[in-house]
């Protein structure tokens, strides 16, 4: 289980880790899909690392079948989160600053599950969420989402 620790600069003491996360809403832009982490059993946006030899855009697709078995099409980058006041240690040694591209997408298959990586899932409110313990940085992503700008936010 990966830990975060948080100060001024502290990413400096990892190295750039690129992944994509995916929010998808329902019908009615009410509620929002949250998995649930396996590893430390807080809830967050579906997704995950970026692996060699793909995009952005490809990785959130392809987190978003490994973790939820949902096929998605990606509609909108929501924004860009590179903040160098995070650092996640993980139990093998691995420092990281996470570089997050968080985008908008809808479902066009699959059928909702878990995997070896999510214990639950549920669709959400805002107000749901507020005693619900998510991932910290994750919460930037789901509050950009939700004020559905027509531009990326980059931060």
């Amino acid at each position: 289980m990966a830990t975060m620790k948080f100060g001024e600069r502290v990413g400096r003491e990892g190295v750039l880790r690129p992944g994509a996360s995916g929010l998808i809403f329902d019908a009615d832009r009410e509620r929002i899909l949250l998995t649930r982490r396996e590893d430390n059993g807080r809830w967050c946006l579906p997704g995950g690392g970026m692996d060699a030899g793909e995009s952005a855009k490809e990785a959130c697709v392809r987190e978003m079948l490994e973790e939820t078995g949902l096929e998605v099409r990606v509609t909108k980058l929501i924004g860009i989160y590179t903040t160098p006041d995070i650092l996640m240690e993980y139990p093998d040694g691995n420092r990281i600053q996470p570089v997050a591209f968080s985008f908008e997408a809808e479902i066009t298959g699959g059928e909702l599950g878990l995997s070896d990586e999510v214990t639950e899932f549920g669709w959400y409110t805002v107000k749901e969420m507020e005693s619900m313990d998510i991932l910290e940085h994750h919460v930037p992503r789901i509050r950009d989402g939700i004020e559905n700008q027509p531009e990326a936010f980059i931060k």
